[in-house]
């Protein structure tokens, strides 16, 4: 039986994989706030600036659908160390090379590969820092990174406001390979390692995922948790310049102030949530509070007709709080499952919902040629919010579950 981990040790990864999500959300949303001046700089038309964008996007997220399965078995293979490493050299070497890019296709290709590498992160971090902190002080652990991590998005924007994208890029690259110097003295799980000399065990088995039903069950239920938070984040913010315009509001909306003040609010919201799940002893009710409060916020904004500038950002604040429950569903998502399935499931979960992105904005570009941009908006964000409901509903309570078991 390995010891418990020492206090410094615990501060150590907690420290690392915060930073680590910080560096991950700076590159993943550096993308969503460049968007328009760097297709415009490679001579991409205006009138195909959305559809291209959002193609780039879905290239992202297929990576992180990719990346999400590979990373996750490596990381119940290998160890949740050897994500944190290979993960963050990917990215960081990717986002580097997008500043350099000239064609759309070498866009795509960088976008793409990018994805792959951002897809190990936080998975690799929340199933570590889960797995060395005792099961009452989970919580305050995840809530520290997921916090930590999504003002990543302040940074990205606070830099494009002052560089050149491309000079942006370059930043987001040079802070990966930054904090791959300090995760030299991260030590593993305790929990993996005592798994890890169990060679009768099977680790890592993304197949057996879809085999047993239970287990597919619990997989779905995370999955569908999630959905809506990057609806708001991949549709509404990401596109509400369009959105804005189709609403009257009074101005130009910049996609970077509107990610800017979501993940404003998603940090107060992944704080909130986080110290209420403590409060509360819940996972599952203060995910009900915070997806309701969401599917309030939705509603409103499709009905902010003429709203100014000021009240559009506020809104777009208060949909960063409400769905501030991220670090519930990250989690919740490491909680369910055993420890030889616990990096595969933490990882791909986080990365299916953001790779759910995919056919959520291919659904919404279909139904515009029918619905038209605000009424598609609305139709698909009622889908994501039901689905979420659904899944939270048959969601098991995890809060007091100690994770020292397995999947057989």
């Amino acid at each position: 039986m390995s010891s418990s981990p020492s206090n410094k040790a615990i501060i150590l990864g907690v420290t690392v994989a915060a930073l680590g999500y910080f560096v991950d959300i700076y590159d993943l949303i550096l993308f969503s706030i460049v968007r328009i001046p760097s297709l415009r700089a490679i001579g991409i038309d205006e009138s195909e600036i959305t559809n291209k964008g959002l193609l780039l996007l879905n290239l992202q997220m297929t990576g992180m659908l990719i990346g999400g399965v590979f990373f996750g078995i490596l990381g119940d293979k290998k160890g949740r160390i050897s994500v944190l490493f290979a993960s963050i050299l990917l990215y960081s070497t990717a986002n580097f090379l997008n500043g350099f890019v000239q064609t759309f296709e070498q866009y795509a290709i960088l976008r793409l590969i990018a994805g792959i590498g951002l897809a190990g992160e936080l998975g690799a971090g929340i199933t570590l820092v889960s797995e060395i902190l005792p099961k009452e002080k989970r919580g305050y652990g995840t809530t520290i990174i997921a916090s930590i991590g999504v003002s990543g998005a302040l940074l990205a924007w606070f830099i494009a406001e002052r560089f050149d994208w491309r000079t942006a890029y370059y930043i987001g690259g040079g802070l990966g390979f930054a904090l791959l110097a300090l995760r030299v003295g991260v030590l593993e799980s305790g929990l993996f390692d005592r798994v890890k000399s169990q060679t009768q065990l099977t680790r890592g088995d993304f197949l057996s995922l879809f085999t047993n039903k239970d287990r597919l069950y619990r997989l779905l239920a995370c999955i569908f948790m999630g959905i809506q938070l990057w609806y708001v984040v991949g549709i509404l913010i990401t596109l509400s310049p369009e959105f804005a315009r189709a609403l009257g509001v009074e101005g130009e909306v910049s996609a970077g102030k509107a990610v800017m003040f979501c993940y404003t609010g998603l940090i107060i919201g992944d704080l909130l949530s986080g110290l209420l799940s403590q409060l509360l002893q819940s996972r599952k009710k203060v995910a009900f509070i915070f997806l309701s409060l969401s599917a309030i916020g939705i509603l409103t904004f499709f009905n902010s007709y003429k709203f100014t500038l000021e009240q559009f950002y506020i809104l777009c604040f208060y949909l960063g709080i409400a769905s501030g429950y991220w670090c519930i569903f990250v989690t919740v998502a490491a909680e369910q499952f055993g420890t030889n399935l616990r990096a595969t499931v933490a990882t791909s979960v986080p990365n299916f919902v953001r790779g759910s992105l995919v056919p959520i904005s291919a659904l919404f570009t279909f139904a515009q040629s029918y619905l038209g941009l605000l009424q598609s908006g609305l139709a698909v964000g009622l889908l994501c919010i039901a689905l979420s409901y659904v899944g939270l509903h048959y969601l098991k309570e995890s809060f007091h579950s100690d994770l020292d078991f397995v999947e057989e």
